[in-house]
């Protein structure tokens, strides 16, 4: 009887968690799945990275133009402990000596609760001072963690003389229970 009764409350939960999502949610989840395991290909040591993080949220299509001013966007997936905890949105503005435009998959690491915490209060923001670590195929990738924050970024595709992830602001909007 104990073993039903853990497994209607674990299919409540499952449930709760796919009616607090829409269309566009889910395949914002789905495809940042397979940025995951893209990440992960194209650099076997991402794989600690993900599995050693407190929580992380991948972006996996974030598009970015600029000519003079330029701006950027995308939407994201939030993990912590490994489990899907809600979503998150990216918007970044700047104004310089910039032009192009170019698409990537940029996934943010988190190794403290606290810099998880100011993530989740929407006080989080990356600062010029931070900088991501590009992925790339068997590459060395020393990232270190600035303020429990690590980035990384993969690109899709585009030309761009500028890529930098300072600026960027965030929305984390979580499941309701």
């Amino acid at each position: 009887m104990k073993k039903n009764n853990l497994l209607l409350v674990l299919l409540m939960c499952f449930s709760l968690t796919l009616f607090a999502q829409n269309d566009k949610d889910r395949k914002v989840i789905k495809d940042a799945e397979k940025a995951k395991e893209a990440f992960i290909v194209k650099n076997k040591s991402m794989a600690k990275y993900f599995a050693e993080a407190d929580a992380y949220v991948i972006f996996p299509n974030v598009g970015e133009g600029a000519f003079i001013v330029g701006g950027a966007s995308g939407n994201g997936a939030v993990y912590e402990n490994g489990q899907l905890i809600g979503m998150a949105k990216m918007k970044k503005i700047d104004v310089g000596a910039q032009i192009g435009g170019e698409a990537y998959r940029e996934a943010i690491l988190f190794n403290s609760d606290e810099s998880l915490k100011r993530f989740k209060d929407d006080d989080f923001e990356l600062s010029a001072k931070v900088s991501a670590v590009l992925v790339k195929d068997g590459a060395s990738l020393n990232a270190d963690y600035r303020d429990g924050v690590a980035v990384f970024t993969m690109p899709k595709a585009g030309l761009s003389v500028e890529a930098s992830v300072g600026g960027q602001n965030f929305e984390f909007i979580p499941f309701e229970k």
